[in-house]
């Protein structure tokens, strides 16, 4: 996992500008009566979506295709399933998005993950 460290740590602080900017213009909704980005939304950027992530990248580096199927799977079941058991149980809604448009808010970070760690690899192998 050391080896993707570097670009897991990117993605997370990317994730964070996305979910502050999603927070802002009210995409989703946390039924918890205070409004705390700390308390309610970092946990789903750090606590599920790096280690889901690494998991992904370590297991399917270099078969971009596999990689690609892995996180259509695991950004579809949360965009689809996930996202509305998590309604039923009050904890988040979709607000002023729908489930397409938050899948492809979720899935397109996997490109940029792999190219991160695409340019990371390569420099690795040119200073070497």
């Amino acid at each position: 996992m050391k080896r993707f460290s570097l670009s897991g740590v990117f993605i997370v602080i990317f994730e964070i500008i996305n979910h502050l900017y999603g927070h802002r213009r009210n995409w989703w909704k946390f039924y918890d009566k205070r409004k705390s980005f700390i308390k309610d939304e970092l946990p789903f950027s750090v606590g599920s979506y790096m280690p889901i992530s690494l998991w992904i990248l370590k297991i399917s580096y270099g078969n971009f295709k596999k990689f690609v199927i892995l996180n259509v799977i695991s950004d579809g079941l949360f965009a689809f399933l996930f996202i509305d058991v998590l309604k039923r149980f009050k904890i988040i809604s979709l607000k002023r998005i729908n489930h397409i448009q938050f899948f492809i808010y979720l899935h397109y970070k996997a490109y940029l993950l792999y190219g991160v760690q695409y340019l990371i690899e390569k420099t690795r192998r040119f200073v070497v």
